[in-house]
């Protein structure tokens, strides 16, 4: 395994205009590129996720997974404006002097993949064995399928869409809201909004789970007159992502998030998906209700030499974190037939 930076030789023009210049890009890389450099496995993480993929995705990505480094070139790169070493809003604004805060710019799905091909391009990397992504990682695997020009071979979506939805859109406003009404937010300081970040993640867990999982995982074991164990849980889940992120970059990354789609001056979502050349396993989570399968579905019947794949889990949206076991039998049975059609359950 290897953490690098690397800092890019251009100014990055953003989809609105603006411009970041000296921009460093944070990856993980693991394992060995062959004779060929045609072992590539890129992966895209998801809002709070970091690039370390052996580490938040096991089971899936590690020794003896079905991405084991010792057979492949697995490579993860910290999104723009994330909190893990790419250039981000706590970073100087070179202009200034002073860190970026809250004037750093707003940016859109399609600038976080302008930076991953900017680094592939220094990287040398020109073909793709497999790009995968879930969520906010599978909008940035979509989008560079579509604007890329690069050889990707296999591209894998999970529990993502074409267009980021009014349902997910309020989602992230309710959260944003949650931030902004931190008393600190106004305060130009690295812990601005930490406590309104907090109750940001608790509104996001309710959309990444549902009814039935805390059903299963937060009910109490014995009858209390308060029961606490569900609130305990979603003060913990804040408090913990308190210790390694900052307030700035959630809200700007759920920005980024709400920006997402693919038809923008493309004509239509038909259209777009249409233009996707790889061979593409969709895969939906049952009972997710930020990404509904019908978002996965749409996908599939608009790009060809496409498979979808429904994975059963009680756990929401965040069964593409935890189901790896059944992800890794979905896509084994990708690669064996690439070109399949067949919709079917994995149980």
């Amino acid at each position: 395994m290897t953490f690098q930076k690397i800092k890019l030789p251009s100014t990055l023009v953003l989809e609105n205009g603006a411009k970041l210049s000296n921009i460093e890009v944070a990856y993980h890389s693991y394992g060995k590129l062959n004779h060929d450099k045609s072992n590539v496995i890129w992966v895209c993480h998801a809002l709070t996720a970091n690039s370390d993929v052996l580490d938040w995705w096991k089971g899936l990505f590690g020794p003896d997974s079905l991405y084991d480094p010792d057979k492949y070139f697995i490579i993860c790169a910290n999104v723009l404006g994330s909190h893990y070493g790419t250039t981000n809003p706590l970073d100087l604004n070179p202009e200034t002097q002073k860190p970026y805060y809250r004037s750093f710019p707003l940016i859109t799905i399609r600038d976080i993949v302008q930076v991953h091909q900017q680094l592939a391009s220094e990287l040398g990397i020109q073909k793709i064995h497999t790009l995968i992504g879930g969520s906010l990682g599978g909008q940035q695997a979509l989008e560079w399928a579509i604007s890329s020009s690069n050889d990707i071979n296999n591209l894998i979506l999970l529990a993502t869409n074409a267009a980021h939805s009014p349902w997910g859109i309020a989602f992230n406003e309710s959260q944003r809201l949650a931030i902004q009404n931190d008393p600190t937010w106004k305060q130009e300081t690295a812990i601005s909004g930490i406590n309104g970040m907090k109750t940001a993640r608790s509104i996001a867990l309710l959309s990444y789970r549902n009814y039935d999982t805390y059903s299963s995982t937060q009910k109490e074991y014995e009858p209390r007159i308060f029961p606490d164990r569900a609130a305990s849980y979603q003060r913990y889940q804040g408090e913990k992502l308190a210790k390694r992120f900052n307030a700035y970059s959630y809200w700007y990354l759920s920005k980024a998030m709400d920006s997402h789609d693919i038809a923008r001056d493309r004509g239509s979502i038909t259209e777009a998906l249409a233009r996707i050349q790889s061979n593409t396993l969709v895969i939906s989570i049952t009972n997710d209700i930020l990404f509904p399968e019908s978002e996965q579905k749409q996908l599939h019947d608009g790009i060809k030499n496409s498979k979808y794949e429904i994975v059963n889990s009680q756990y929401g949206h965040d069964g593409f974190l935890i189901e790896t076991e059944k992800i890794s039998k979905a896509i084994t049975a990708f690669y064996q037939s690439p070109k399949s059609n067949i919709l079917k359950l994995v149980v």
